[in-house]
């Protein structure tokens, strides 16, 4: 090995840790953030990098099909903070994956519903003894659909539960081979122009304790180490939900925060009003009081996820249900925004 080769490699070897070290300073100021389809006010800051402006980290949004996908690339470590349903968010943390609940994205409230189609004969749960209901199995409608039956008086025995996808159900509904489903719009909107209303995820919550919403998560040991960008995004989120909540009227298909809000979502901008009055928002109070993520064991959140895993695990989708769910849980970053 000539002296010149010696030279280069011994400056390398004494360079590498250096950018070693710039690498991880600059990877310290990147996340990923995982999001799905759901129209909701936080669309908007997303559409305009709204984030990375107010935080200097490099901000990537990657979409995702479903919340059990979300739940895996936080598994996997691709993803640092996701949006999740209650039911994989549940199932996540049954498996002992390190995230935590730090915000309500959405209450479902009435954007899930279960419908009865006309001709069924149909106009009360009670009613659906012997018939034909379709559901997605393992998701936030298939859990409030089983609480409705036995609200009722029923079982899944009492019923035909079918498992079926948004599109499926959709299908099956034309032909009238099903009398019944429980699921969300696009879907919804159209079961609910040729169906009658039985009961809505707002209706079930308010009768059991037991609300079923979409959140978003973050990686535990993350965001202890990003306390000040965790508190910047839940400022955003309670910003948007609050501007939505004081001027609906704003975020209609035809301005720029209800068209963002579809094109990010991947859905119709007509359609962005009436989604988005299905759903509340609720303010930074409201989050962090027992209702949602205050309380600890105590919290709705957490009894709620602690309902969901018993369901999950009764559908063999989970092996085992934690005795307490609240570590899972966090009002920490709604107090410091709320500062």
């Amino acid at each position: 090995m000539n002296r010149t080769v010696a030279r280069l490699l011994s400056g390398l070897a004494l360079l590498m840790p250096m950018l070693a070290a710039t690498g991880a300073h600059a990877a310290d100021k990147e996340v990923t953030i995982a999001y799905q389809d759901m129209m909701v006010p936080w669309r908007y800051a997303q559409s305009v990098d709204e984030l990375a402006k107010a935080t200097g980290y490099k901000v990537t949004y990657r979409k995702f099909a479903g919340g059990g996908d979300v739940i895996r690339a936080m598994a996997s470590g691709n993803v640092q903070i996701g949006e999740a349903g209650s039911s994989p968010v549940a199932s996540g943390l049954s498996q002992g994956l390190p995230i935590q609940v730090f915000w309500i994205l959405d209450n479902i409230n009435d954007a899930e519903a279960l419908i009865a189609r006309k001709g069924s004969g149909v106009t009360s749960v009670a009613q659906l003894k012997g018939k034909r209901l379709g559901v997605p199995f393992v998701s936030t409608s298939h859990f409030h659909a089983l609480l409705a039956l036995k609200q009722a008086g029923l079982s899944d025995r009492d019923v035909k539960v079918l498992n079926m996808r948004p599109p499926e159900i959709a299908a099956a509904w034309e032909r009238g081979d099903i009398d019944a489903a429980f699921v969300w719009n696009p879907v919804l909107a159209k079961l609910k122009a040729t169906g009658t209303p039985l009961t809505s995820s707002g209706k079930i919550a308010a009768e059991t304790g037991h609300a079923t919403f979409d959140a978003v998560v973050v990686n535990r040991d993350w965001a202890k180490n990003h306390a000040g960008f965790m508190t910047s995004l839940t400022r955003l989120f309670a910003k948007y939900d609050a501007d939505y909540r004081a001027n609906p009227k704003a975020w209609d298909g035809s301005t720029d925060k209800g068209a963002a809000v579809a094109r990010m979502s991947g859905g119709i901008a007509e359609e962005v009003a009436g989604t988005l009055a299905l759903y509340q928002f609720p303010d930074l109070a409201q989050q962090a009081s027992t209702q949602w993520l205050g309380g600890g064991a105590n919290s709705g959140v957490a009894k709620s996820l602690a309902a969901t895993a018993a369901f999950l695990k009764t559908q063999n989708t989970i092996q085992t249900v934690l005795p307490d769910y609240s570590a899972g849980v966090t009002d920490a970053w709604v107090k410091a925004a709320a500062k």
